[in-house]
């Protein structure tokens, strides 16, 4: 397992705990009624002078998961493409396979503000944030590497042993 991808996968489960906390908050001053149920559009122009505090934090919010989202399918990218275990790839394939759907349960709390929405939305949020605990978890743990990297280390120590 190479550094690189532990802490690509580390920092994706992070942010993705973060996402949650400000979701959390985001629900519970009701941003998403700012919006007036004019989703993907807000108050303000673009978004970009949002009108006031409860717009700001929507649109906090909404930069914020396009980054844990690019984090996401980048980890499943990296995990893919490297030779991980296959439950790591599988995890975080579950996490990705699931972000389209979250998006949407999201723009669904701006349409349907209310309990059932909230609780599909953090739903779907906590499968992602489990998936994404399980792969950081094996990459930490998984002994075995790539083939790539034990033959790279393997040739380091041999070349240390001439």
């Amino acid at each position: 397992m190479t550094t690189r991808f532990r802490r690509l996968v580390a920092t994706t489960t992070v942010l993705t705990f973060a996402l949650i906390l400000l979701g959390v908050y985001t629900g519970a001053i009701g941003a998403g009624l700012t919006c007036e149920a004019r989703w993907p559009f807000c108050d303000g122009w673009m978004g970009l002078f949002p009108a006031n505090w409860a717009s700001f934090v929507e649109w906090f919010h909404r930069l914020v998961a396009m980054i844990t989202g690019f984090g996401i399918l980048g980890s499943t990218i990296a995990a893919w493409r490297g030779e991980y275990s296959r439950r790591i790839k599988l995890a975080t394939a579950v996490a990705t396979v699931v972000l389209p759907v979250q998006v949407l349960l999201g723009a669904n709390t701006i349409f349907n503000f209310g309990a059932t929405a909230q609780v599909l939305h953090h739903g779907a949020a906590q499968l992602i944030f489990g998936a994404m605990v399980a792969a950081t978890a094996w990459a930490y743990t998984d002994t075995a590497e790539s083939p790539s990297v034990q033959s790279a280390d393997t040739q380091h120590t041999a070349r240390a042993d001439d």
